[in-house]
Order: C-alpha cells, then structure tokens, then sequence
C-alpha cells in the first residue's frame, strides 16, 4: 500500500466483497484495518485525505511517535498494512445501504460499490473555527487549540486566548500551566460569573473586554490580537477554542442513535465504538470530540478486535444453522472424523 496505492482509481475493486470497509485513513481507520488484517480480514480502506491534525508540523504526546509529522505517522501505518493485505484507495463514500441480509453496499464518490460485512466509520471531524480574520490562516501554527499538543513548545511565550463562548474562559485557566503570561479576549462574550472572574484574577490572567476584529502579523510571525476599537495587544500565540463538528452523515443516514454533547450530535457507542446500527462500528473523532491520537488508535484496536470476534462467530454460527437444517448427527459425525482419523494413522504406521 504505497503513496501510489492511495491514488489509484476504486474501479479496480467494483462489485468486490470485503469483510471490513473502514471509511477514512486517519489514525482509528488504520489501527482498526491493522487488526483485522492481522487476523487475516479483507479489509478495504477508504481514504479522503483530509486528516484533522494535517495543519499541525508535528503530534504530540504519542509514546514512542512525540514529535513526529502527522503525516509522515500515517504514512507510516499505511506501509504497514501493506504486510497484511490492506487495501486502500484515496476516495469518499457517498452512502452505506444495508443490503437487507445484514450486510452493506457501500457507495462510492467515483460511482464504484462495493459490498461490506462490517463497516468502520473512522471520518474524524471538521474544526469550525471563530469568524475571525487571520485566525484559519494560522491555524496550526502560532493559532492552536490544544496546550497538551502543543503547550510544551510554546511555553512561556505571551499566550492569547479567544473566548467565542462564556465557557471557554476555562482554557484560559489552563494554560496558565504553560505561560504565565496569559490574556483571555471576550471577544464576544459580554461578561462572566462573578465566581469566573476570581479564578482568572487569582490565576493572573489579564481579562481584555472587546470584540477582536483581527490578528497583526509581522514576518509571518504572530505579532499581536487586534481589537475593533483599533487597540492591539502583543501576543504570540492564540489559543483558539475551536467548535469540533463530525464529519460526514453516513451515521446519520443509516439511523444510528445519537446523544447531545457540547459540541453537537455525536453517535451512541458502546465501548468498543459499537453503534446502534448492527454491522456498523464508530471510532476516534467519528465518535468522540475529545480524542487525541493516541486515544484514536486504542479506539480502532477495540474496534477491530471486537469486530473479527464477531465475524467469527457469525461464520460458525451459520455453519452450526446448516448442519440443522440437513440430515446431521454430532454422535455420527464424531465417529466419522473417529475412523477418517484411525485410517489416517494406520495409512502412517503402514507406510
């Protein structure tokens, strides 16, 4: 499964018959198709390319992965898979249908179909950034979200915080751990919780009211957050609270169940990202906002342990309805595999 492998067209594999189609090649999409290659599934991986963490230069906190690019880590997976026979193409699907026997056509943006046992949504999330000039075209750089990802190679630096929502004045709080120069903009929020506005005085964050109307950069560098009055406040990282939507509505379409987060819709999942459509498992962002890459990858492992566990039984379980179904005796066959096996030792002593 090279580069080359994840442009190629989908129409090779029109009509074929998978046991696992995962839909995306992020980080649970890849750990999900590594298990179940291993255990000697077909699987089809179908990539868009567009990974959430692609903006950043590298990821974080990954034991053993710190500091690497994101996408020199999925590269990495996908040459990996290629031992086990993976098979992925750079792709969207444009729907899942159930085929009526328990099974799923899955369709593709180029026209292809192919048919699934089992289907892994792996899509992750989009992250819908404030409407603030500058803010999406730094994003990843010196605009960041995550002090855990990247709290430790900014530290110390003059931090900025924009608050879109009252409750976001809880980050401002947190990364003070990283900087204790720290200035929370409103932006929009009109005023806080009286018991709010002590912790951030007793934390030693400066609280600047006003709507940010933009960001001053000067040699491609974060210079300052500028509000609409014309005031601007020097500042060299902007930690943003970005509002993570899931990508995609094939969950949607099939009628898995829902529950309301804080951030919208996510699927009901149990804890191996089981939704409640049978056949159809959620992973990683697809699931949860809260997952950062490590936690993605233990999702797909779950995921795919659990899904090859149930294929195997449903593969014995229609080989026990058949021998019901036909003249089948347990006693008459243990004798029959008794004396094969007898024939075959005397065959062996005999030679």
């Amino acid at each position: 499964m090279t580069e080359n492998t994840q442009d190629r067209e989908i129409g090779m594999g029109n009509g074929q018959a998978y046991d696992v189609v995962v839909v995306g090649g992020g980080t649970a999409g890849l750990s999900a198709a590594l298990v179940l290659g291993r255990s000697r599934r077909r699987v089809l991986v179908v990539d868009a390319g567009e990974p959430r963490n692609a903006p950043a230069a590298h990821m974080q906190g990954y034991l053993s992965r710190d500091g690497m690019p994101p996408a020199e880590f999925l590269a990495e997976g996908r040459r990996e898979l290629e031992r086990y026979g993976v098979e992925a193409v750079r792709d969207r699907v444009s729907a899942v249908r159930p085929d009526g026997a328990g099974e799923f056509r899955v369709a593709l943006a180029d026209g292809g179909e192919v048919h699934a046992r089992r289907v892994v949504v792996a899509t992750g999330l989009v992250d819908e950034l404030p409407a603030v000039p500058g803010v999406a075209e730094r994003w990843g750089r010196d605009v960041l979200h995550c002090p855990y990802c990247h709290g430790w190679e900014v530290r110390d630096e003059s931090f900025g915080v924009l608050a879109p929502e009252p409750f976001n004045s809880h980050q401002a709080l947190l990364v003070t751990q990283w900087s204790k120069d720290v200035t929370l903009f409103l932006h929009t929020v009109r005023d806080l919780p009286d018991e709010e506005w002590e912790r951030l005085a007793a934390a030693g964050v400066q609280v600047v009211e006003g709507e940010v109307a933009g960001l001053a950069v000067e040699d491609d560098r974060l210079a300052g957050v500028r509000l609409a009055d014309g005031r601007v406040f020097p500042r060299s990282v902007l930690f943003v609270a970005a509002k993570p939507v899931a990508r995609g509505s094939l969950l949607a379409d099939l009628g898995a169940e829902h529950k309301d987060t804080p951030f919208g819709p996510y699927p009901t999942v149990d804890e191996t990202g089981r939704t409640s459509v049978p056949g159809v498992w959620a992973v990683g962002n697809a699931a949860s906002p809260m997952e950062q890459v490590i936690n993605a990858a233990s999702a797909g492992y779950r995921a795919g342990l659990m899904i090859n566990a149930e294929l195997v039984m449903a593969d014995i379980d229609v080989e026990v309805a058949r021998r019901r179904a036909g003249v089948f005796s347990p006693r008459l066959e243990a004798e029959v595999a008794r004396v094969t096996a007898g024939a075959r030792t005397h065959e062996l002593t005999a030679g």
